[in-house]
């Protein structure tokens, strides 16, 4: 049977790049270990690189990542969808903390895949949409 691919927020690759023991840090290597499907968006990869200082690291990060599936979508239709989101959440009273968050969320519903990640704006877009938020 193969494995459900996975996008894995940017809270779980800090996880992995810094070493920290999380469970979806542990997921992470389970997928790239067994080469299981790795998902990225465009956002992922931007706070990811955007994050590192060392510019080695950084060369390094960035060519590991483009052997990875990026799922796209027209720039115009993410942001329409993310914002909508965003303001539906908001009529109900939620407020997500950071709009990227939002886009990577969109991404996961439209696509149908679950957002592997470590921060709670996830759990508040998964209960009040399609989106599966896994903390594994």
């Amino acid at each position: 049977m193969a494995a459900t691919p996975l996008i894995f927020d940017t809270t779980v690759w800090i996880e992995y790049l810094n070493g920290h023991l999380t469970p979806g840090r542990a997921l992470l290597y389970d997928y790239l270990d067994h080469d299981k499907p790795v998902l990225l968006t465009p956002t992922i990869v931007q706070e990811v690189l955007q994050g590192i200082q060392d510019d080695g690291q950084y060369a390094r990060v960035r060519n590991a990542l483009g052997g990875f599936l990026m799922l796209t979508l027209p720039h115009g239709d993410a942001a329409v969808g993310a914002a909508e989101m965003y303001r539906a959440l908001r009529k109900k009273g939620i407020t997500i903390r950071k709009a990227n968050d939002c886009l990577i969320a969109f991404y996961g519903i439209h696509f149908g895949y679950p957002v592997v990640n470590n921060d709670s704006d996830f759990d508040l877009i998964a209960i009040h949409t399609k989106l599966i938020s896994r903390k594994d």
